[in-house]
């Protein structure tokens, strides 16, 4: 049989960068200003976009792990912490959208990226988990 190579690892690479440099694009504003708010706000847009299909493929994969598979508990958290940093995301860009315009981030939303940001780490360190620990992915 020959190898199998799972599409979700290959996409998940895309909105983990956009929501990450959103986040410090974000906080950079309070310095830099606009060009960074804007920067922040269209990688906030790249990134919520792109998680749909990252997420459409992890559900293809996650029906493929045993029910009764150790890595199973960790794919369920490594989903949570992923819904909740897509969720915050897509909080703090609909926060900031109006009449098809981004605008400067405030506290709140700013809360949210890094709230966002912190849902993503811990996902992402799970996900770490269920590969080079449980072998996910890799068979």
């Amino acid at each position: 049989m020959p190898a199998r190579h799972p599409l979700h690892p290959a996409l998940v690479h895309f909105p983990l960068a956009c929501w990450s440099l959103a986040t410090f694009a974000d906080v950079a504003s309070l310095h830099f200003g606009e060009r960074a708010w804007w920067l922040g706000g269209m990688l906030l847009l790249a990134g919520t976009a792109l998680a749909v299909p990252a997420m459409l493929a992890g559900l293809y994969e996650m029906v493929r792990i045993p029910v009764d598979s150790s890595a199973t508990r960790i794919a369920y958290l490594h989903m949570a912490a992923m819904l909740g940093a897509f969720t915050l995301y897509l909080a703090s860009l609909l926060l900031r959208a109006g009449h098809f315009q981004l605008h400067q981030p405030g506290n709140a939303s700013l809360v949210l990226d890094i709230a966002g940001f912190l849902a993503l780490a811990a996902g992402g360190w799970c996900g770490g988990q269920l590969v080079y620990h449980h072998g996910i992915g890799t068979r």
